[in-house]
């Protein structure tokens, strides 16, 4: 990968395979997914089979429902079994049209998600063929202008300047989740021992406030989520809070303040800087992007779970949190500000149940849908126990790392966890519309504190 300033700022990917067919069959082709050209800004594909310009085409129209993003890579001549081949794939990335937290690209910064940005190669359509695994080791590298910081996946393994530019390089085993890049001309404040622990800030400008309260209470959300959800990475030693200008909204890529997670951090853009880093407001973005390392990146969610449990798990964390500091109470305050929301968005749209809705229904579905889900996962835990709520979910992240989660793994994990057949929870929170209306007497007969 290579970051390339100017007007329009950009990055190179270069990717190099060597492939093997040890099937028992010959092949004629290869299907790869790349990255999505409007989301990405994708550019400049090129492909090459042991050197040779490589034919591209569509997948056949059964499979590009399944992989939209996939094209198929055709060979010159049958791919004999236990034949090797060298594939080298190239293109770049500019003016994505999604700044957020898949990836964001400015004229001093940027950063790449742990999916996506990086070509996937698929197995082929043949009976019980099995997925392409990776190497017990792989090696990438960030070129990037001298001075600039990074952060990635991995061991960092070598370190030197080329001219104006320095390259990082980085090494993946087979257990390491998929690799991430952020990096940036900043200045940083805070905790510079790793071992020490602490919070990092990585800021355009050299940061006015204190910041030590604040790194204090994310020091301990960060301490919190570890300790009910399991470990992150064991390279990722502290937590990073980064500033990127580019960063919108996930709602509808709306302007105003904004957080995305990355492994073992945060980004945040100005308007969410210009909170104050000491105020409510900001702390809560934070902690909330946080608990998207644990429901984000260590486990992904299904496409129709999106909301429900992409974004139901993170907020749920945020209670979580609340809890941890003010107790019963601020879990009791925290609920009845879900419980606002959600009706404040019926009053200005429709809801559609939550089983189905996704981050890609119209602004008002979602507002609706992502007020319910952290007051589904409250139910849960009001029907589970605390224990078993927790400890159900600490189970799923470690059993089903790196891969897709559902709502039938939530429930799965969960039964297991608290011993009770959840079906007729589920079933009443996902698929029909409204607020049961025990729960509502529950919070809602509480004594209110302020909003």
């Amino acid at each position: 990968m290579r970051f390339v300033p100017g007007t329009v700022p950009e990055l190179q990917i270069h990717a190099q395979f060597k492939l093997v067919n040890s099937g028992n069959n010959d092949l004629s082709f290869v299907d790869v997914v790349f990255p999505e050209e409007k989301a990405y800004g994708r550019a400049d594909l090129r492909v090459q089979v042991d050197k040779h310009e490589a034919a591209l085409s569509n997948l056949p129209d059964e499979y590009q429902q399944e992989l939209p993003n996939a094209l198929r890579i055709s060979f010159d001549s049958i791919w004999r079994q236990k034949q090797a081949h060298e594939l080298t794939i190239d293109y770049a990335f500019r003016s994505p049209a999604d700044s957020g937290s898949r990836i964001t690209l400015g004229a001093e910064n940027f950063h790449l998600g742990s999916r996506g940005w990086f070509p996937v190669l698929q197995p082929p359509k043949h009976f019980l063929a099995p997925n392409p695994t990776r190497p017990d080791k792989t090696v990438y590298s960030v070129r990037v202008p001298s001075g600039f910081a990074v952060l990635a996946r991995g061991i960092a393994a070598v370190q030197k300047k080329e001219g104006g530019e320095t390259v990082f390089r980085f090494k993946l085993r087979t257990g390491d989740l998929a690799p991430y890049v952020v990096a940036g001309r900043y200045a940083e404040a805070g905790g510079t021992n790793q071992k020490a622990g602490g919070v990092v800030f990585w800021t355009l400008q050299p940061l006015k406030e204190d910041s030590s309260a604040t790194a204090e209470k994310i020091t301990a959300a960060w301490t919190k989520l570890e300790s009910d959800f399991g470990p992150l990475d064991k390279n990722i030693r502290m937590p990073h809070v980064v500033e990127s200008a580019e960063l919108r909204s996930h709602v509808g890529h709306a302007t105003g303040p904004a957080a995305a997670a990355f492994p073992g951090g945060v980004l945040v853009n100005p308007d969410a800087l210009a909170l104050g880093i000491n105020s409510g407001d900001f702390l809560e973005m934070i902690t909330h992007a946080l608990a998207h390392n644990w429901f984000g990146d260590e486990i992904y969610p299904a496409a129709d779970a999106s909301i429900g449990i992409g974004e139901g798990l993170p907020e749920y964390g945020t209670i979580v949190i609340d809890e941890e500091r003010g107790g019963a109470d601020a879990r009791t305050k925290r609920i009845l500000r879900y419980l606002n929301a959600y009706d404040a968005g019926l009053r200005a749209g429709t809801e559609t149940t939550l089983a189905i809705t996704t981050m890609d229904d119209p602004v008002p579905q979602r507002r609706i849908a992502l007020a319910k889900a952290p007051l589904f996962m409250a139910a849960l835990e009001d029907e589970c126990g605390t224990k078993a709520m927790r400890t159900g979910v600490a189970e799923m992240v470690t059993l089903l790392r790196g891969q897709n989660v559902g709502y039938a793994d939530l429930r799965s994990a969960l039964e297991h966890a608290s011993g009770k057949n959840l079906a007729e929870l589920f079933r009443v929170w996902l698929n029909e519309k409204g607020i049961p209306a025990d729960f509502r007497v529950r919070y809602e007969g509480k004594k209110r504190g302020p909003d």
